[in-house]
C-alpha cells in the first residue's frame, strides 16, 4: 500500500502549504484539502472514493471541484464516505445548489456524479486488500480519525484528523494491529495553548501529554500545523524530545512524502 501526503498543512501561503489530503494507492483519497488540486485530471478521474473527517473547509474544499471537473471523465459516481453528521452538514451547506450544485442528482440520480456513503463508528470499509476504520476524534464539529490497513502485509496506519484530548482515540489506536504510522495533528505552538484547547487542537505540549497514552512505537509524524507557526512548533517537539520527556520520537510532516506499508 502506498499512502502520498497532498497536503498536511493547516492553511495556505506558498512554499508547497497544501491542507490535508491523503491519497491511497491512486484511487482512495482521505480528506479533500488543497492539496488534490495539484493532481492532474487524469489522476483525479482515477479516485473512487473520498473518506471526510470532519467538514471544516481545510480538509473538503476541492471535493466539490474535482467533482465538476472529472465527474463525466469516469463510468462509476464517486463515492464520499463520512459520518452520519458529516453527511449532514455537506450535503446541507455544500451541495446544496447555493454554494455548488448537488452532484449526487447531476446528470441525473440514476447515473449522478456523486454518491453518498455513511460510516458507522468503528465499522471498518473494505475495498479490495485494503479497509478503512473511523477512529474517534475530538473537535468542534462532528468529526473522526481513520485507521488505514492493507490486508495483504498486515501492516496499519492510524491519522487523527483534527483533535485535541480524547482517551477514546488512544483506546482504539491501541487496538490497532502492527500499526507502523501514526499521523497527528499539533495545529498550534505551546504560546497558543488555550487557543489550541479552545478549538480543539493539539499543541507540542499537549501532543506530549497524549502520546504517553500511546503503547506501541509507530513512527509518528505530526501535520496541521499553522503556516506561520510550522518551524517554531517543529522546534519545540525537538526541545521535548532533547529533554527526554517522551519515549516517542515525533517529527513534522510534509507534502509530497510517500509511506509504503
Amino acid at each position: 500500500m502506498r499512502v502520498e501526503i497532498l497536503g498536511c498543512s493547516g492553511g495556505i501561503g506558498g512554499n508547497g502549504m497544501r491542507t490535508t489530503s491523503l491519497l491511497i494507492d491512486d484511487d482512495i483519497l482521505i480528506d479533500a484539502g488543497t492539496g488534490v488540486g495539484d493532481l492532474p485530471l487524469a489522476r483525479l478521474a482515477k479516485i473512487d472514493h473520498v473518506f471526510i473527517t470532519h467538514a471544516h473547509l481545510d480538509h473538503i474544499a476541492c471535493l466539490p471541484l474535482m467533482i465538476d471537473s472529472v465527474g463525466d471523465m469516469r463510468s462509476t459516481p464517486l463515492t464520499m464516505h463520512a459520518t452520519p453528521a458529516t453527511l449532514e452538514i455537506i450535503r446541507k451547506h455544500i451541495f446544496n445548489w447555493h454554494i455548488w450544485p448537488d452532484f449526487s442528482v447531476i446528470p441525473t440520480p440514476e447515473r449522478a456524479f456523486l454518491r453518498f456513503a455513511t460510516l458507522e463508528p468503528g465499522q471498518p470499509v473494505e475495498i479490495g486488500q485494503r479497509s478503512i476504520t473511523p477512529l474517534p476524534a475530538a473537535h468542534t464539529v462532528p468529526a473522526v480519525g481513520y485507521a488505514v490497513r492493507n490486508h495483504a502485509s498486515g501492516a496499519s496506519l492510524a491519522f487523527s484528523g483534527d483533535t485535541c484530548i480524547c482517551p477514546p482515540l488512544w483506546e482504539a489506536v491501541n487496538r490497532i494491529a502492527q500499526l507502523r504510522y501514526l499521523i497527528i495533528e499539533a495545529a498550534f505552538a505551546n504560546r497558543d495553548r488555550e487557543l489550541a484547547l479552545l478549538s480543539k487542537h493539539l499543541c507540542p505540549s499537549l501532543l506530549l501529554e497524549e502520546l504517553q497514552h500511546l503503547q506501541g512505537r509507530p513512527e509518528v509524524l505530526i501535520t496541521h500545523a499553522k503556516p506561520g507557526q510550522l518551524e517554531e512548533i517543529a522546534a519545540e517537539i525537538a526541545a521535548e524530545i532533547a529533554a527526554g520527556d517522551s519515549v516517542h520520537r515525533p517529527h513534522m510532516l510534509a507534502a509530497g512524502t510517500v509511506l509504503e506499508f
